[in-house]
């Protein structure tokens, strides 16, 4: 791995593909260099200490660098990973994120696995990756992400509510679990989430929602066990979040 270091610093980013087996787990690890984790088929779950993030085929997911992550493989998953230099692609920030991938950068992503990690610079291989830096530096982050807060009560249902989501959840509910008043509780969630408790609670459920779609189960019977009366409810505010119907999200 040190000799793989010594390497990956004369350039700016160096390209890995990986297979995953259904299920397979990569336990909470961390690189110095940020990276572009893209799933080609499958769908990842990435855990932080400070959120979730559900990359469903043709997303990908930022992780900055230093950031400690476990990700979790949904079905069979091919992945390109990209370790970028801290210095590159300065908008993606310093937060996870799900970003949209673009055909432009889906293609630059199969190239670069034919890039050795020592390229030349100035050359066709040079070319490729400053092309694929700057189209991840401007690719379009995406609306699945579950931020954890780091007030102790507040983080414990969150959790919770993750290993056992319920869409009918109420801000008057978590409130009271909280010996809180509702104006309290509603303005500690945005600061500590950076989202409404429904923006919150809508993204906690797509991202259950996400991997046991991409499994095979019906759109009724994951929208019965999150809470929700109907498929209908569920399929309406999946697109309104998704800008696309469950049943079209893997087609």
């Amino acid at each position: 791995m040190q000799a793989d270091e010594n390497l990956l610093a004369r350039r700016p980013a160096m390209a890995r593909g990986e297979q995953y087996p259904p299920a397979f787990e990569l336990a909470e690890h961390q690189h110095r260099r940020s990276q572009l984790l893209y799933a080609a088929s499958g769908v990842m779950a990435v855990s932080t200490p400070h959120g979730a993030w559900v990359a469903p085929p043709e997303r990908a997911v930022w992780i900055p660098g230093g950031t400690p992550h476990s990700v979790r493989m949904v079905g069979a998953v091919q992945t390109r990973s990209l370790l970028i230099e801290p210095d590159q692609c300065p908008s993606r920030g310093q937060t996870c994120q799900v970003v949209a991938v673009s055909p432009l950068l889906r293609q630059l992503m199969v190239a670069s696995g034919d890039i050795p990690p020592a390229y030349d610079e100035q050359g066709r291989d040079g070319l490729v990756v400053k092309l694929l830096l700057a189209e991840i530096d401007r690719a379009p982050p995406l609306p699945l992400a579950v931020p954890f807060p780091s007030h102790p009560g507040l983080a414990r249902r969150c959790h919770a509510f993750l290993g056992q989501p319920q869409a009918t959840a109420t801000i008057d509910e978590w409130a009271d679990a909280l010996a809180m008043n509702r104006r309290s509780f509603t303005r500690l969630f945005r600061q500590e989430t950076g989202m409404s408790f429904t923006e919150w609670r809508q993204q906690a459920c797509i991202s259950v929602a996400l991997p046991r779609l991409a499994a095979g189960e019906t759109v009724t019977s994951v929208a019965l066990d999150l809470g929700y009366d109907g498929p209908g409810n569920f399929s309406t505010m999946f697109k309104r979040v998704t800008g696309m119907a469950p049943s079209r999200y893997f087609t």
